[in-house]
């Protein structure tokens, strides 16, 4: 039996709760073991810590047989094959302490110049009156990150709509000030901006390539694809403008990472296509994103959905894990980022670092969450003013523990899932847990075969230091 990549290593710094005394583990042999096959023979793939190796099949045969009806404990079936399956584990139900702060978004316009059916944030007004958000407000976002952060670390500043760009001199004036400030505190300061990328300026484009940036877009298919879900006002194309909005960054200034999201809905043309459409755009990275909660149900992938969704999203793994195979790159991010952290062993028991070392503030100055929680008092962390709530930052965090879901604690999935967006369980549930569970177990087989066709890949990825900490392998 050998480890696959030296998988089993615990990589440093990326692992909030250690072994500890705690609640016990999660019910249910399927939760901690699931064999499973790639064209290389069979595998072993270990929930806690996220740990993949090769089996001989009467082995994988054996521990198929035990996860179906078990015999003894995990330590008996350990002790009977020989398995490295440790005893303690690294996640538990323990909690998370709030850890200091690591980034921060700033929803600086709560409005937008499109009007997209399937938006979250309601056009950037999350069900009230459109605003901005005060230059004041703003510093005093940069300066609580900066109070709040661990000395000397990277800081990651975020500004978030609606669209952003319609308080353009309000992002160039934070810039400015966040990268004064953070050299005054020891801190490197980066930044992210999501857009429809409809209305960038030369001037705009010169700030992304002057500083660390990675730019985010919002992308819909082709022109007849995203401008079905996106309407420009006076019935003008809003793929048009995104195209022209490209060609301002060609010619001015280009982000150091330069993304696309696509949000899928019941409208989204075959997502190969899309995929290849973005990245016959020139974009470093295109992601897809089922949309699971809007302000219009229409625009909702539902329960039943899901299956095509799953089936879709395969078939640009694969067309993602032949092209790498053969050396030549492929952005699907949604693939990438699920081969990096199966790669690393990333396992953890929340889904994203909202409510933990990633906070939103809206344009009063309150802290959520985060981006997409902003108003919704359920998610309230404190103010700019009074900084950090810690208790209600604490209560998240105890009552969010994947371990501690019922719907999650049995799933062979959940230290790479989370648990799903809060924002999305909040307002729906878990409708794609099947969908999550089907795309891992395709993630887990292409990591293998990719390992074996081209290990460049991974050593690559791991020299590259990604501008956000927030990935999903979903």
């Amino acid at each position: 039996m050998t480890v696959l990549l030296q998988i089993g290593r615990r990589p440093p710094g990326r692992h909030p709760v250690p072994p500890s005394a705690g609640p016990s583990r999660p019910p249910g042999p399927g939760a901690e073991l699931r064999v499973f096959r790639s064209a290389h023979g069979a595998h072993l793939f270990v929930a806690d810590g996220s740990r993949v190796y090769d089996l001989p099949e009467p082995v994988a045969a054996r521990v198929e047989r035990w996860t179906a009806t078990p015999e003894g404990s995990l330590a008996d079936l350990a002790r009977e094959l020989d398995l490295p399956l440790w005893d303690a584990p690294r996640i538990d139900g323990t909690p998370a302490a709030p850890p200091p702060l690591s980034s921060i978004s700033l929803n600086v316009m709560q409005a937008c110049n499109l009007s997209c059916g399937h938006c979250y944030a309601d056009e950037g007004r999350f069900g009230g009156a459109a605003r901005s958000m005060p230059r004041a407000t703003a510093y005093a976002a940069v300066d609580r990150l900066l109070a709040e952060a661990a000395p000397g670390s990277d800081v990651v500043v975020g500004f978030m709509g609606g669209e952003p760009l319609l308080a353009r001199d309000l992002v160039h004036e934070v810039v400015r000030y966040a990268v004064r400030a953070g050299a005054a505190t020891d801190h490197r300061v980066r930044f992210a901006l999501t857009t429809n990328l409809t209305t960038v300026r030369p001037d705009d484009a010169a700030l992304f390539a002057e500083h660390p940036f990675t730019v985010t877009v919002s992308l819909d298919g082709d022109r007849a694809g995203h401008d079905a879900l996106r309407k420009a006002p006076g019935g003008a194309s809003a793929y048009d403008r995104l195209r022209a909005g490209l060609d301002t960054l060609a010619r001015h200034g280009r982000p150091r990472h330069l993304s696309a999201r696509v949000s899928v809905t019941p409208y989204t043309a075959g997502l190969l296509d899309v995929l290849e459409h973005g990245i016959g755009l020139g974009f470093d990275e295109i992601g897809f994103g089922a949309v699971v909660s809007a302000p219009d149900p229409a625009y909702e992938i539902t329960t039943e959905a899901f299956a095509g969704f799953l089936q879709q999203m395969t078939a640009c793994g694969e067309r993602a894990l032949a092209e790498l195979s053969a050396g030549r790159p492929y952005p699907f991010g949604n693939f990438q980022t699920a081969m990096e952290q199966v790669h690393r062993g990333a396992h953890r028991p929340y889904p994203c670092g909202a409510g933990a070392g990633y906070l939103s503030a809206s344009a009063e100055g309150g802290l959520y969450a985060c981006h997409r929680l902003v108003d919704d008092p359920a998610f309230a962390m404190g103010s700019l003013a009074a900084g950090p709530d810690t208790a209600a930052r604490q209560r998240h965090l105890a009552e969010r523990h994947v371990d501690r879901q019922g719907p999650c604690r049995s799933c062979w999935a959940r230290y790479l899932c989370g648990g799903g967006c809060y924002h999305e369980v909040s307002r729906r549930g878990r409708p794609g847990c099947d969908y999550i569970r089907g795309w891992l177990a395709f993630c887990l087989r292409a990591y293998v075969e990719l390992g074996q066709a081209a290990p460049e890949f991974f050593q690559q990825r791991s020299a590259a230091a990604p501008l956000t900490s927030s990935a999903s392998t979903v």
